[in-house]
Parts: structure tokens; C-alpha cells; sequence
């Protein structure tokens, strides 16, 4: 059985003091006696931005939920302003590093093949790639869903990862406050479990866990999360909130 993963992508958000607060909450919330987030047993990761990293790291020691970098570069070293590698976020403790994120994509021209160099790239730094793929809403009612997603996905792992978890996030839906039906959601995550089966067999495709990710509230976690190829949540807006945050964890229950 997969083990349930919620992740906060943190964006553009919060200052050092801001950030060690809300730690200090989830802390708590996880390690309160009867507490449902902390017996929900999901695997619990935070995306911080750069200047984040340190206070993050500082504020989760030996707490059990692991944190990671919002973006990583395709190569080890180099004169790359503004990037970061894979080496730097292990340094700075991270375990994971979110690949190809919509944002990212659209406002930095990442294409699929770039992804996927990044993909690798973090797991030949010891971190865990979280890929996002996702559709966007003239794509979707072009009826052309499954062709993106399968084409992101077969393009990024053409790079050779092997240590990656998914994350769908429909385009449509981040940050505008819609949000996929949980039909909808399970009929992408099936669609993505199939092609991964497909690329990669069957194996790998039971093991791997497919996030949602789209505006994710504490109202519609449990009902998201019943879908049987729903494997936990990537959470943008609702993750800076640490009690909302807390919520969608439980959600995650079943």
C-alpha cells in the first residue's frame, strides 16, 4: 500500500519568522496525543524558497517531515546566476526537489526534456524528484488532457530517473480557486498510472505515488483523496496557512 505524501509548495511566501512559526506549529499539530494529522501516517514534505532553506532546516530537525528545493539546475556546478544544484540543496538538507512545476514551465520556458535533465540530475545528488505535470485549461477542453499529460510524462522520464513521485496539477486550477472534481482527479491520476505502467511497468507503476495538486482545501481533501489513484497533495495557497495545512493532512487519512 502507498504511503499517503503531502507536500507545501511554499512559492514566493513568507520571511524567515513567518516560516519558523509555522514549523513550530506543524510540529505541534503532528505531535499532539490523538491528534488526526498526526495519525494520519502521511509522509510530509515543505518546499520553502532559497533564503527559507536554513530556518526550515533549523525549525524540522529530528522532526520526521523533510523539506526541499523548489527548483534544481540540470547541471552539478557552473556559472548559472540565480540557480541552484542538486549538491547545494542536499547540503542544506533538503531530501526532495519539485521538477517541472506549471510555474516554472510557463514563466521560465521549461520544456519536458529540460525537465527530465532535471530530474535526473537531483537523483544523482541523492534527492527525490517530485514531477508536476498538468494540463492547461484550453488544452483541457480541446479534449486534449491525455495527449499532454502522456507527453510530459513519457519526455521527462525519457531522462533516466528512477527515484521520482508524481504530482498532477491541472493548470486550470492552481491558484485560481477551482478545482478538478474528484472524477476528474482520479480519471488523470489513472490516466498517469496507466502510462507509467506502460513506460516503466507495472511495478513502478503500483509503487509511485500521484499527488494532486490545485487548489487543495481542508473542505475537499477527504473527498479528493478517495480516489483510489490519489496518493496525497501538493498544496500551493492553503500550505501557508499551518492549521489548513494541518487539515489537509488528516484528509489524507482515508
Amino acid at each position: 500500500m502507498r504511503r499517503p505524501l503531502v507536500a507545501a509548495n511554499w512559492k514566493m511566501h513568507l520571511l524567515r519568522a513567518e516560516a519558523a512559526a509555522f514549523c513550530a506549529g506543524l510540529r505541534a499539530g503532528l505531535d499532539a496525543p490523538n491528534s488526526p494529522s498526526g495519525a494520519a501516517g502521511a509522509e510530509v514534505v515543505i518546499f520553502p524558497s532559497a533564503p527559507l532553506l536554513d530556518t526550515v532546516a533549523r525549525s524540522l530537525e529530528d522532526s520526521g517531515v523533510a523539506w526541499g528545493g523548489q527548483d534544481v539546475h540540470q547541471e552539478k556546478a557552473g556559472a548559472f546566476t540565480g540557480d541552484v544544484a542538486a549538491a547545494q540543496l542536499r547540503d542544506a538538507g533538503c531530501g526532495w526537489a519539485l521538477c517541472g512545476h506549471s510555474e516554472r514551465r510557463g514563466y521560465h520556458g521549461e520544456s519536458n526534456e529540460l525537465v527530465g535533465a532535471k530530474m535526473k540530475a537531483a537523483e544523482a545528488g541523492g534527492l527525490r524528484a517530485l514531477l508536476c505535470v498538468g494540463e492547461k485549461e484550453e488544452e483541457r477542453k480541446a479534449g486534449r488532457t491525455e495527449e499532454v499529460l502522456s507527453a510530459q510524462l513519457e519526455a521527462a522520464l525519457a531522462g533516466g530517473a528512477t527515484e521520482f513521485e508524481i504530482a498532477y496539477e491541472p493548470v486550470w486550477a492552481i491558484g485560481t480557486g477551482a478545482t478538478a472534481s474528484p472524477a476528474q482527479a482520479q480519471e488523470a491520476h489513472a490516466l498517469l498510472r496507466a502510462e507509467l505502467e506502460r513506460l516503466r511497468g507495472p511495478n513502478v507503476a503500483a509503487a509511485t505515488r500521484i499527488l494532486y495538486g490545485g487548489s487543495v482545501k481542508p473542505e475537499n481533501a477527504a473527498e479528493l483523496f478517495a480516489g483510489k489513484d490519489v496518493d496525497g497533495f501538493l498544496v500551493g495557497g492553503a500550505s501557508l496557512d499551518c492549521g489548513k495545512f494541518l487539515a489537509i493532512i488528516a484528509g489524507s487519512a482515508g
